[in-house]
């Protein structure tokens, strides 16, 4: 059976919930949340990236069941553990158990995702792979065997699917499905039972194919557990339309960024006029004529290791300066700007204004009522370092449609095999908790 656009998504009768490892300042967190599922914890080592969740989820509106039911978790993950044990009974998800019924269980969970961290495999860096301290592959593993979710998604950059970790790819699959593979810490190869997932492969979705204005390629793998997924098809999703340039994306947000100047009369204001004339010359002429319509090149979040923040090597500067951007940094808003003099350096360079956080936001699809917390430089790296909004969501619903059909096809099976006026005591159970949690 494959999955269409047009598969009834059930709203209402059953409640997707998941749970996001290095979630960052939630750039995976807001698109799964708009296709539909509802996390009962986030987990983020990254102090400012944490409070970033928490506040967001505590100011927005969308977000009142996260706010009741969610757990942002400022740890690093290893330390991570969802379920009470013998070794940790005071362990488990503390604000979920009002809508679970109790603890959370193996099994229970929807989908578990995860933006690993892209260093091993970065083309930017030294792609140390399993042999980079800052692999957590092995981690979310050992968290899809704990938990045994009925979907996991992990995202990653491209470069994991270059032919030097072919066999590192290789055995992640095993693990997840079973099948023969290499184990990286030995390098002989060994069979592996599997924890009962079908991989739906490593698919490499670009970001300007699902509205966000920027080319910024990423490598997804999705599983479904095999008891869940049966006769169903996943689908991966498609491109939603043609690039957003980055003259539509900021053209609005330039305008406000030169106003106060241009109220401010004489000589500043034709400067500003200008200057902000010229951004518009050059990003919408690069929009007209270049064959990808005049979308950005990857936005790179950098490390605490290495400085401030910019806009990526000099082959991305280059780009950018053709978009009238430049990439030697990034701007303060206005007020710090006027507070440090830094306008000159902000605003008024010969080749181009710098662009703000928040306009590095709207290059990476974030919502514009999502607020960053920290100082400029770590903003913008819990931007640049992010998993664009709308790339997730499409995946997410991808993954919702699979789920909700699946939870659809079990209730009729069940039904149909009770006798009139028998009730299964597990499907029973179920239906206790859910009305519980007011499904």
């Amino acid at each position: 059976m494959t999955l269409s656009d047009n598969t009834p998504t059930l709203s209402g009768d059953h409640v997707l919930t998941s749970i996001e490892i290095c979630a960052g300042a939630g750039g995976q967190a807001i698109g799964l949340h708009a296709a539909g599922f509802k996390h009962l914890a986030l987990v983020e080592i990254d102090e400012h990236a944490a409070t970033t969740l928490t506040n967001n989820i505590k100011a927005l509106d969308g977000w009142s069941w996260e706010r009741e039911h969610c757990d942002v978790i400022n740890h690093d993950v290893n330390e991570f553990r969802p379920l009470p044990s013998k070794e940790h009974p005071e362990a488990g998800l503390k604000k979920s158990s009002k809508f679970l019924g109790g603890p959370l269980l193996r099994r229970d969970l929807d989908l578990l995702a995860g933006g690993v961290p892209c260093p091993p495999f970065s083309h930017a860096g030294k792609q140390l792979g399993k042999d980079d301290e800052r692999d957590l592959f092995p981690r979310m593993l050992e968290l899809v065997d704990e938990l045994r979710p009925r979907a996991v998604m992990i995202e990653n950059v491209r470069g994991i699917k270059d032919a030097k970790f072919e066999e590192y790819r290789t055995y992640i699959e095993a693990r997840l499905q079973g099948g023969r593979a290499k184990q990286p810490e030995t390098g002989l190869e060994e069979d592996f039972e599997g924890l009962e997932y079908k991989v739906c492969k490593w698919e490499v979705l670009e970001a300007s194919d699902f509205g966000v204005p920027q080319l910024r390629p990423r490598a997804v793998l999705v599983a479904i557990r095999k008891d869940v997924l049966g006769d169903l098809e996943f689908v991966w999703p498609t491109a939603t339309g043609a690039p957003k340039s980055v003259f539509e994306a900021l053209n609005d947000s330039m305008e406000a960024r030169y106003q106060p100047y241009l109220e401010m009369g004489g000589d500043i204001a034709a400067e500003a006029r200008k200057c902000l004339d010229d951004w518009k010359d050059r990003a919408s002429k690069t929009a007209a004529d270049k064959r990808d319509g005049g979308i950005a090149p990857t936005l790179v979040g950098g490390s605490k290791k290495h400085g401030g923040a910019d806009l990526g090597p000099s082959r991305a500067k280059a780009s950018w300066k053709q978009l009238g951007v430049s990439g030697m940094g990034v701007a303060n808003d206005y007020e710090e700007s006027e507070k440090k003099g830094s306008r000159e350096r902000d605003l008024f360079r010969p080749d181009g204004p710098m662009l703000t956080v928040e306009q590095a936001a709207i290059i990476q699809g974030f919502p514009q009522d999502w607020k960053f917390s920290g100082g400029k430089t770590a903003q913008y790296r819990q931007v640049g370092n992010a998993f664009p909004p709308p790339v997730a969501e499409a995946v997410g619903k991808a993954i919702a449609a699979v789920l909700r059909a699946a939870h659809k096809r079990d209730k009729q099976r069940e039904t149909q095999d009770l006798l009139p006026g028998q009730i299964v005591p597990s499907l029973a159970d179920s239906a206790d908790d859910r009305e519980r949690a007011g499904v």
